[in-house]
């Protein structure tokens, strides 16, 4: 495996886009960071977002993953380039030529995949940390560790994701084709969020829980709800004005389960195109 994954390395090694747009990728995340630490002043009136309380352990670990999970396009469009520069190159063909059979060439890369979305948890997880450091009311050790399932949530959405968006690219072989297909794809399920809200209105019956749910893009939104209703001012507001804005923030069982079995079942899907394929 460490084979395959040096392979993959090398060909991005001398990808200025990929290389590009990566370094965009963690300093957007870093830039956001910055933003939010800054001191404002409004009318004489000193304002910084990180005394709001997002910061704080272990809310840091919740409202980090879920807004940075938004840029994960920016290693989508990565996913995508590499897989559908192999057929635009040919470098896939002379890879199988070269001995390397399709599974091994598949196998490697799921391995980029795998550490694109490792690289961005860790990453994610010092940003976090640091933060959290510096800005939280709250710096118990016990405290500091907890709601770690925020970052395995993250993490697995991001494989799922990116696996999707290499399933995609095997199937059309153009990267504007297999982004265009993934913007097709999420309005394709925002349209049936709508069907599905007018049928529960109309005759009462929830088609979310039994079907909508099971969709791949809306059940890796599902790994982490979102986290701004959390946040204690924002409770109280809530209280003031008699309204129940509570939520279940857990990261969901059967969404991990669901989100693992799209993500085996894009990566098989790309197994049998690559064997199908007349390359």
């Amino acid at each position: 495996m460490f084979r395959l994954l040096t392979i993959e390395l090398h060909k991005l090694k001398y990808n200025k886009s990929a290389k590009v747009i990566s370094i965009v990728y963690f300093s957007l995340i870093c830039f956001i960071a910055f933003i939010v630490s800054i001191e404002f002043n409004f009318g004489g009136v000193n304002f910084r977002v990180a005394d709001q309380g997002i910061f704080n352990f272990p809310y840091v670990w919740h409202f980090n993953s879920w807004m940075t999970a938004w840029l994960k396009i920016f290693f989508a469009i990565v996913i995508v380039s590499i897989v559908a520069n192999e057929y635009s190159n040919r470098t896939l063909k002379q890879n199988l030529i070269d001995g390397l059979s399709k599974r091994e060439f598949l196998t490697s890369k799921v391995l980029t995949v795998l550490l694109f979305s490792f690289i961005s948890t860790i990453f994610l997880f010092a940003i976090s940390l640091i933060l959290g450091l510096i800005f939280s009311d709250y710096n118990e050790f016990s405290i500091i560790f907890s709601d770690l399932e925020y970052l395995f949530a993250y993490f697995l959405k991001l494989f799922s994701f990116f696996s999707f968006c290499m399933f995609i690219a095997f199937l059309v072989k153009k990267s504007a084709f297999a982004l265009g297909f993934l913007g097709l794809w999420q309005v394709i399920e925002g349209l049936i969020a709508i069907l599905f809200q007018y049928i529960k209105v109309k005759t009462g019956t929830d088609l979310f829980e039994s079907v909508y749910n099971f969709l791949p893009l809306n059940a890796m939104s599902d790994l982490i709800e979102e986290p701004f209703t959390r946040l204690g001012a924002v409770q109280s507001v809530a209280t003031q004005l008699g309204e129940d804005i509570s939520s279940n923030y857990e990261v969901p069982i059967l969404s991990v389960l669901i989100v693992m079995a799209w993500s085996a079942l894009f990566i098989y899907w790309s197994y049998l195109i690559l064997k199908k394929r007349d390359l």
